[in-house]
């Protein structure tokens, strides 16, 4: 099926995910279009990020040519320092997540399913895969987004009624935003519903591109950054 309108950009992915965040969370963003979404944070939101790598509490995405080889997020793109930074062993980020610290986390994925599974490590077609910090962040992260694209490159629906790829976590998704809508998860497996859709794309179009079915809000909106 053609598509009806353009499919947002990963950088307006990460602009809407970031408007999930509130003043004082703590956040941590995983690797692809999350790493993006500190760019994008509301003004007069201030947060304090985590990474698994040992560090609390930087600013956003530095300059080109600012960069310092010892800060830098899970995809290895270079932070802003700010005052006020924590650096600490690999063992104690780990301790904060698995203690219920980090506030909400966004991850990518390669499937999610109607009952918020995540699968994002393991790609059985390449055979290859990196748990990394995904796993604890599933289960430890008081909320968790997903940010990614509504396809895979080759049309592949993301968005399953059952995940077919290694598992993540099991329920731990709360929130889905792609390049062409918004999902929330519902609780005790309420299935999906479609929230916000992006310009053009109205409900049959998404529903064609996904894999488990869709209830729709009564407030079914357009995607907004504002």
């Amino acid at each position: 099926m053609t598509d009806p309108a353009p499919r947002l950009g990963r950088e307006v992915i990460a602009m809407r995910v970031a408007r999930e965040f509130h003043d004082g969370e703590v956040v941590n963003l995983g690797i692809g279009i999350p790493t993006l979404c500190s760019d994008f944070v509301p003004f007069g939101v201030q947060l304090m990020y985590h990474s698994e790598s040992g560090l609390l509490n930087c600013g956003p995405l530095a300059d080109e040519g600012d960069g310092d080889v010892d800060l830098i997020n899970a995809g290895g793109q270079f932070l802003s320092p700010i005052p006020g930074m924590a650096y600490f062993d690999s063992a104690e980020a780990f301790a904060m997540i698995r203690g219920g610290h980090v506030d909400v986390t966004a991850l990518g994925a390669l499937q999610v399913s109607e009952t918020g599974d995540l699968a994002n490590w393991f790609l059985p077609a390449r055979g290859v895969g990196n748990v990394g910090g995904a796993m604890d962040l599933a289960v430890g992260a008081k909320r968790v987004i997903v940010a990614m694209e509504h396809n895979g490159r080759d049309g592949a629906q993301k968005i399953v009624p059952e995940c077919s790829f290694p598992l993540t976590g099991q329920g731990c998704v709360g929130l889905i935003v792609t390049d062409i809508a918004v999902i929330e998860v519902l609780p005790e497996g309420g299935g999906l519903r479609l929230i916000e859709h992006a310009s053009g794309w109205d409900v049959a179009a998404i529903q064609s591109q996904t894999g488990a079915e869709l209830t729709v809000s009564s407030d079914l909106t357009e995607i907004t950054l504002a």
